[in-house]
This record gives structure tokens, sequence and C-alpha cells, in this order.
């Protein structure tokens, strides 16, 4: 990272949106078996691992499948992304106002500003994701029993005709538009910001965690003081601080996931709040049930983070402005 190195507010929010797109369109799929592991509970497993869930999703849903609900991730996450890098940049300038460089802490106070700010678009992304990904898991797990969709909770009745979980019935596609209609028309905006807390409480600490640790990573990649890291050092950079927070915040993940997943099976838990959720995962399931998809999201975040540092320290947004008219906005 090049501390000297003016970059604007507009290019920031390119490269913070472009490597966001290219990100998730890598590792979606991964994604979405890691939100199939988090929502199964004990004696209602309808996967083994990470590849028996690929292959089964796969098999009963297509090859397209793995990317239900991208949609709603490939439209949100350019703000997203934008927000979450360019925020950290945004702190991390007035919190150097006297060029002596960051303490660690001034550093975690950044990765904390930004992962406040990020959560305006990442609960509502998330919220609207997790219905999709997940609807798969429910039609597998009604496929040997016959249950009647009249038991589901009565606020999910959309979700449960959208997906259509009812008995030998395969998964009709849905819309993160009508499941939004749906939310706004019967709880308002805040249907759409489910799991708020739970979604700060993951998404701060893993700011707090990653931005002090990508920086000091990166900066041991620096031929020297005034001289950026090479690109594949970022990248490296970005896959290691990465992959360690999201195993760091996965037992907040796993809360997160449960809370936003209004659709259940008949036989599942819902849940009242965080504390809530913690309390019942501990005593049904034990310890263990918050590393659930660990595995898979660190695979996720490891190389979405490490192509994120790339194109944002590459420099696409300036390279774009540079030879766009929109520059002269803003000179």
């Amino acid at each position: 990272m090049a501390p000297q190195q003016q970059i604007s507010l507009p290019a920031k929010l390119i490269n913070g949106g472009i490597a966001g797109i290219v990100g998730v369109t890598c590792v979606f799929p991964i994604d979405l078996v890691k939100t199939r592991l988090q929502n199964q509970r004990q004696g209602q497993q309808v996967y083994k691992n990470m590849m028996d869930c690929l292959v089964k999703t796969v098999r009963s849903e297509g090859f397209f499948g793995m990317y239900r609900g991208a949609a709603v991730n490939l439209t949100l996450v350019t703000p997203e992304k934008a927000i979450k890098l360019a925020a950290n940049d945004f702190f991390r300038q007035h919190l150097n106002k006297n060029g002596k460089g960051l303490t660690v802490f001034k550093e975690m106070l950044a990765g904390c500003g930004a992962g406040m700010c990020q959560v305006i678009i990442t609960t509502p992304m998330e919220m609207l994701k997790i219905q999709l990904q997940d609807a798969g898991r429910l039609a597998q797990q009604r496929k040997p029993a016959i249950m009647s969709t009249t038991k589901l909770v009565a606020a999910n009745t959309v979700l449960s005709r959208s997906y259509n979980v009812g008995p030998s019935s395969a998964v009709r596609a849905v819309s993160a538009t009508q499941i939004a209609r749906e939310l706004l028309h019967t709880k308002g905006i805040q249907g759409l910001y489910k799991g708020l807390g739970a979604t700060l409480m993951r998404d701060v600490p893993f700011s707090v965690v990653y931005f002090p640790l990508f920086a000091h990573l990166n900066r041991l990649g620096q031929p020297s003081q005034d001289e950026a890291a090479p690109f594949y050092w970022a990248f490296l950079s970005g896959c290691l601080a990465g992959s360690t927070a999201a195993v760091a915040v996965n037992p907040c993940d796993v809360v997160k996931t449960r809370l936003q997943s209004l659709n259940k099976g008949v036989t599942e838990e819902s849940y009242n709040g965080v504390v809530d959720c913690v309390r019942k995962i501990m005593h049904k399931e034990g310890p263990s049930a918050f590393l659930k998809g660990a595995g898979c999201r660190a695979l996720v975040i490891a190389p979405l983070f490490g192509i994120a540092q790339v194109m944002y320290f590459i420099g696409i947004g300036e390279f774009i402005l540079d030879q766009s008219p929109l520059n002269y906005l803003f000179v």
C-alpha cells in the first residue's frame, strides 16, 4: 500500500464495486454451501460436507442451482464492497492527519467504522440471499416425508408458495424482488433488516481483525516505505487476512444465518433474537455448531478479499476515470 498515493473517492467506489463483482462470481457456489451447512440441524442433515452439498445441489437443481441468490449479491455487492473498502480508507486518512502512521488501535478503529458503515447494504443483501440459497436444502429435506406447508410459520406463506416446498415438488424460482416486496408489505423496512444486530456482531469484528492484519501483512511485502507491495503479495495478504478474520467471526455468522432464515423446516427451531439463538444452539447442538461452515466461509472470504485487494490497489477505478469524460467532474 502506498501511503502517499491520493485516491479519489469515486475511484475507490469503482475499485470496490468491480472487486466485489469479480470475487462473488468466483466464490458464490461455496457461499451457498456455507449457508446450507450452517442451517442444518442435528438429526436433519441433508448434506455430509461441502463436496456432498455441491454434488447434491447440481443433481437436484442443475449447475445454475449453485448460483441461487447470486443476482442479489451481484446487484448489491458493488455498493457493499465499495462502502467497506472506501470507508476504511476514509477513516484511516482522517485518523492519520499528522502523517506519522497509524497505531494498531487506530487501524482497528478504522476497520470498526468500515464494518458499521457496510451493514446498511449487507443486512438486506444477506437477508434476501439466504432465503434463495436455502430453498434447495428445504426442498430436499422434505422429500422423504409428506409435510404440509400449513405447518410453516404464518409470516412465511409467500416464501413457501414461491419456493414450492411442499411434498414431492421441485424448487421453483423466486425472485429477490418478490421476497423484498412481501417483507416490506408485512413487516415494513425492519423486515429487510432482520438480523441487523447479528450482522453488526459479525462485520464489525471482521473488519477490526481484517484491515489491520491485511495492512501489516501487505507492509511486509513492500520493497521500501515509498513503494507499494507487488500485486501477488496484496492478493496473498488479502487471502490470509480474510480467511483468518472469517474463521474468527464464524460463530456470529452462524447466528446471523439462523436469524435471517425465514423459511424453516417443520421441526426446526425459531429464535427470538441473538441471545435466544445462541442459547438454543448451545443447548441443542453444542459448541461445535458455531463452527459450521467455517471451512467454506474461509474458502469464500480468502479469494474474495484477495481479488478485492488486487483490483483495489491496481487502480482500475483511476484508469476508468482517467479515460472517461466524468473525470472532469471529480477533479
